[in-house]
């Protein structure tokens, strides 16, 4: 058996966490990207790399930085973005309701 290298580990680690946040199984997420749940599941677990192309994919799907899955961290610009990004794909009418409480949300932090 292979040595897990450090970085593979700390980068599965985030991509699980990514998933899990995100809603998706394994399976899903493996399906989504062209992978098989075994693989995605070495890598989660720091097993096996990630190639770039699947570190994209995963980037996309999941509404993350590559910050994040590298370091586990999003500056607040990114966090930002991945909120629009995510609001933008919603339905027209839940898209109102989200901007109605966000809304809500900033007036009651600015008091």
């Amino acid at each position: 058996m292979r040595e897990k290298k450090a970085i593979n580990v700390q980068i599965g680690t985030n991509i699980q966490v990514a998933r899990e946040t995100a809603g998706y199984t394994q399976e899903k997420l493996s399906e989504l990207i062209g992978l098989t749940p075994n693989h995605l599941s070495a890598i989660e677990r720091g097993v096996s790399g990630a190639s770039l192309e699947v570190l994209e994919k995963l980037c996309l799907l999941l509404n993350i930085s590559a910050d994040f899955l590298l370091f586990g961290q999003s500056s607040t610009e990114d966090e930002a973005l991945m909120l629009a990004r995510q609001i933008s794909n919603i339905d027209p009418e839940r898209k109102e309701h989200v901007k109605k409480a966000i809304c809500a949300l900033l007036a009651l932090s600015a008091m």
